[in-house]
């Protein structure tokens, strides 16, 4: 039986489950004072002011650039949806020292360098001066000089197929809904895994059926 994004009863999840071994090697590893990441999360994280900077700039090859970097990692990018002003991604996380936390902040950091400049290049300093003064002090005097996303970002742990599909029909149909309205079908919206789910073809960023 299918479902509305193609999806088989059992297809698609793969959430681990931890036995005694791993929940061993878990509680070493905080032992050890590192903190251990695996297993799927759906993470949301929205640009400075609700800013459509991801629109403005053209950035969204850098979220995929980031995506590489976690599939090179052996963390899986399972769905997403890059809005004007936020993304949302259903991501598999493997075994790692750094805790998701890091991992996404990481990125975060590395798409904000890459939009910063994209402003700079379009002269945009009304957009550069309003992300300077959403700094704090405290972040000012470790060097920081532009706040471009919001400082903390949603993280939700996927614990069911009914979860993770409920999960990857929201964010797939966003941009059909509420106040975006960008596309009439969730498979026309490019920076998107609809099209993956719902016509079987592969979109702007592969996803990996695995």
């Amino acid at each position: 039986m299918q479902g509305r994004h193609g999806l088989g009863k059992n297809t698609f999840f793969n959430h681990r489950k931890h036995g005694v071994e791993h929940k061993k090697k878990i509680g070493y590893l905080r032992h050890m004072a590192i903190e251990f990441t695996e297993g799927m999360y759906f993470i949301t994280f929205t640009c400075q002011h609700w800013l459509p900077l991801f629109e403005l700039t053209n950035s969204y090859n850098s979220v995929y650039k980031w995506f590489d970097y976690l599939q090179a990692k052996g963390h899986n990018v399972k769905g997403y949806v890059i809005m004007p002003n936020h993304l949302h991604a259903l991501i598999d996380f493997g075994v790692s020292e750094k805790s998701i936390n890091t991992i996404v902040s990481n990125g975060k950091r590395f798409i904000a360098y890459k939009i910063v400049e994209r402003l700079k290049e379009q002269n945009k300093p009304e957009i550069l001066l309003q992300l300077s003064e959403a700094v704090t002090i405290s972040d000012k005097k470790k060097g920081k000089i532009h706040q471009v996303f919001e400082r903390s970002f949603d993280c939700k742990e996927i614990t069911s197929q009914h979860f993770f599909l409920q999960k990857l029909l929201y964010m797939h149909s966003n941009p059909c809904t509420g106040v975006w309205h960008l596309v009439k079908n969730s498979v026309d919206y490019e920076p998107s895994s609809a099209k993956f789910y719902i016509s079987r073809e592969q979109g702007k960023y592969c996803i990996k059926n695995e």
